[in-house]
């Protein structure tokens, strides 16, 4: 919770405990971002047309020609870390779900954190399933929810651990995307009251203000291209249009307005940090998840550039941080939207040099800080003030759970209270 110090208490009294500037005497909040974490090996099944990479060749092949899709040559080529998964016969990629959990828990309880927040792809490949993959979704929470982040914010009081869903969390049916959350809101250490929601953190009341969407759910509700880049990385259109079940699709007049809820909850909120947090990035850099963004930005890029502090996402599954000027948005701050992707919290995922160079050029405003990619990783986010430092962190291939600092940025309050 925010305490004085004793000089500002002191400072109070002088003043005849007389209204002080809004937030001047709060400690700061402290926040940890982790996405995509859901990844267990021995939960993936083949494709009919797939077969067990045997040998360690055939799964470093595989790697190798993955890499080769986003870079002209194997320079710097940095494949997954595998393990020979023997419940499906084969070389696997192998999950960073620990060591992600792990370096979080350190991080947090080094620097601190007041709570933290999972954007989505809780669960791999398919989300809960109510049983129909033989599997237990008992089973599956306990391996992927409660045993790596169970106990993260240890010791903290209130601490809780803001949740949302994401497209892999969707893949079977809305009773099975429920069932997740309704464990989740059962879980002591997890908020979900909805499938999109604002909350605001026990103890920080008028200090910052969270604004949960589901864009798996906002994605199925409007067009979507697919990705196709030429040989440059240049984005091409086919014409070819990405497709959602009626499950995903919003169906209660709440959900349908879910874009128009965003912006009137950021326009109306009174706290001093507006934090908006969903699952797909509007900016990345792995190059398969520009249309999504492009959609995205279309239906509520507008709303998080007038009002918003931070847009903070996972699914591209690299650590990133950009900066959007948000030009030709009429009521925009001045100061650029900061935009934050943490989505490397089991998976690995290359960066693609040739799309990133072509969309920065294609796009003036937009500014890439940092990308990280084929990385494990996780953010660390503090409010002081009117400054918000985004910290990027990765944990090495080892298995150690060591976090690794790698990039950070302070970016400006951009809105009124």
């Amino acid at each position: 919770m925010p305490r004085l110090t004793l000089a500002a208490l002191a400072t109070g009294l002088s003043l005849g405990l007389a209204a002080l500037p809004a937030g001047a005497l709060a400690e700061p909040v402290s926040f940890a971002v982790v996405g995509d974490t859901g990844y267990v090996p021995s939960y993936e099944r083949y494709d009919a047309d797939e077969a067990p990479l045997r040998t360690l060749g055939d799964y470093l092949a595989v790697e190798a020609a993955d890499w080769l899709e986003h870079h002209p040559n194997l320079d710097g080529f940095t494949p997954t870390p595998w393990v020979f998964e023997s419940a499906l016969g084969g070389y696997m990629p192998a999950s960073g779900m620990y060591p992600v959990a792990r370096a979080a828990d350190e991080v947090c309880r080094r620097d601190g954190c007041d709570f933290a927040a999972m954007v989505g792809d809780n669960i791999y490949p398919d989300g809960a399933t109510l049983g129909a993959d033989g599997i237990s979704d008992a089973r599956r929470f306990q391996d992927m929810l409660d045993s790596p982040y169970g106990k993260l914010g240890e010791g903290v009081e209130d601490f809780t651990i803001y949740a949302l869903m994401g497209n892999h969390d969707w893949h079977i049916s809305r009773e099975a995307t429920m069932a997740q959350m309704a464990y989740l809101q059962a879980h002591p250490n997890f908020t979900m009251p909805d499938l999109y929601y604002r909350a605001v953190p026990k103890g920080f009341e008028g200090e910052v203000e969270l604004f949960v969407i589901d864009t798996e759910m906002l994605l199925a509700s409007t067009t979507v291209h697919k990705d196709t880049l030429d040989a440059e990385g240049r984005e091409v259109r086919t014409g070819e249009l990405e497709t959602w079940p009626d499950f995903v699709k919003p169906a209660t007049p709440g959900e349908k307005a879910m874009v128009a809820w965003l912006e009137e909850a950021l326009a109306s909120s009174t706290a001093r940090w507006k934090i908006v947090m969903g699952h797909h990035a509007l900016w990345s850099g792995g190059g398969s998840k520009y249309e999504k963004a492009h959609a995205l930005r279309a239906l509520f890029g507008a709303a998080v550039c007038r009002y918003a502090d931070a847009y903070i996402s996972g699914d591209d599954h690299m650590m990133e941080a950009y900066t959007d000027d948000c030009r030709g948005v009429a009521g925009a701050p001045a100061q650029p939207l900061p935009l934050i992707v943490s989505g490397a919290g089991s998976k690995y995922r290359p960066l693609h040099p040739g799309f990133m160079a072509q969309q920065q050029a294609a796009n003036p405003g937009l500014t890439n800080l940092f990308s990280a990619g084929s990385v494990w990783g996780f953010a660390h986010v503090k409010l002081d003030g009117d400054a918000m430092t985004a910290r990027l962190f990765t944990t090495p291939a080892d298995m150690s759970g060591r976090p690794v600092e790698e990039a950070s940025f302070t970016f400006p309050r951009r809105s009124g209270r």
